[in-house]
């Protein structure tokens, strides 16, 4: 048996300004957007087959600890692309860093953090 990860739910600061960057990063889009638990707000941004919910509760969430001594911490979002250049110059023009490039099987990748702290890989797999 097999299986796909279809979404995470991730709680960001802003939901309209993660899926902003992400749009011109990735070239996702929003699937759904509206009310959600808690009262809270959630946006739905991705492709056609696996998405992120972005969450926001009513009021401004706290700052994470730090994820590697956190149990259920997350760590990292991995996105693979076809254009890794193309994808870091789109980074820096969002705003973000990217940092700790390397090159090694199966492909290459580099980091950055984005605006709420969460760290995210760029990967571009070798043909």
């Amino acid at each position: 048996m097999s299986a796909i990860l279809e979404h995470a739910n991730i709680t960001v600061a802003n939901p309209q300004a993660t899926a902003k960057w992400m749009k011109e990063v990735f070239g996702w889009h929003t699937r759904w957007s509206g009310n959600s638990i808690h009262n809270g707000f959630s946006l739905h941004v991705g492709g056609d087959n696996s998405y992120l919910a972005l969450y926001a509760p009513p009021t401004v969430p706290q700052d994470p600890g730090n994820s590697y001594t956190t149990r259920g911490g997350l760590n990292h979002l991995a996105v693979v692309v076809e254009d890794i250049e193309a994808t870091e110059e789109a980074v820096k023009a969002a705003g973000f860093s990217p940092n700790s490039h390397a090159d090694y099987e199966p492909g290459r990748r580099f980091y950055f953090d984005d605006q709420d702290g969460i760290e995210f890989e760029v990967v571009q797999y070798d043909d």
